[in-house]
């Protein structure tokens, strides 16, 4: 049997991209994927799959580097886009005990009054009437995720817009309660 290899360079109706090495007309070797999201997978594929080590490479500037077996990664490391790297067993990211992100752990804390409200100074301005999700902006009406850029993410499904609705950053400021008139002083009371 004949072993025939090759690259190709080859858009896919689903907007997706791979630029690699072919062998028997199966996406075999060395390539860079790219996804519709602008993601990109850059290393080994084996008959059609990541197979073997390759990074993904997310448009915030994420990465997730592993060993793929059959599409599926056997080990890896996620790094964050300010250089943080995920460690299940040593995580102390914005965890129960401490709140701060990870940009102050390394440069210390804003003087009182200036909060960090996002990982990133200064953090994105939203617009009115949506929210920030951490990878981009959520319009409640259209529920889709844009990019900061302003470029399509994914739709919100029901669950994800609870959640935002719920948990997120509001493009707009929220009076949520009143003041207890008891606790507030009656300044026409006070004599000069």
């Amino acid at each position: 049997m004949t072993t025939s290899t090759g690259h190709i360079n080859k858009t896919y109706w689903t907007s997706s991209n791979y630029d690699g090495e072919i062998r028997n007309e199966r996406l075999e070797g060395n390539a860079k994927f790219t996804f519709p999201s602008g993601t990109t997978y850059l290393g080994d594929f084996k008959d059609g799959e990541f197979h073997g080590h390759g990074i993904l490479h997310y448009g915030n500037g994420a990465k997730y580097e592993a060993i793929w077996e059959k599409g599926v990664a056997q080990q890896g490391q996620y790094t964050f886009p300010d250089g943080l790297t995920f460690d299940a067993n040593d995580w102390k990211y914005c965890d129960g005990y401490d709140r701060r992100f990870y940009t102050e752990t390394l440069h210390g804390l804003k003087p009182a009054g200036r909060s960090q409200l996002k990982d990133n100074e200064p953090p994105q301005v939203i617009p009115l009437d949506c929210y920030d999700v951490g990878d981009g902006i959520y319009n409640p009406t259209s529920r889709i995720v844009t990019n900061y850029n302003g470029e399509f993410v994914r739709n919100a499904d029901d669950d994800e817009h609870q959640w935002i609705i719920r948990t997120c950053r509001k493009g707009w400021d929220e009076h949520v309660g009143g003041q207890n008139p008891r606790l507030k002083p009656d300044m026409s009371k006070l004599k000069n």
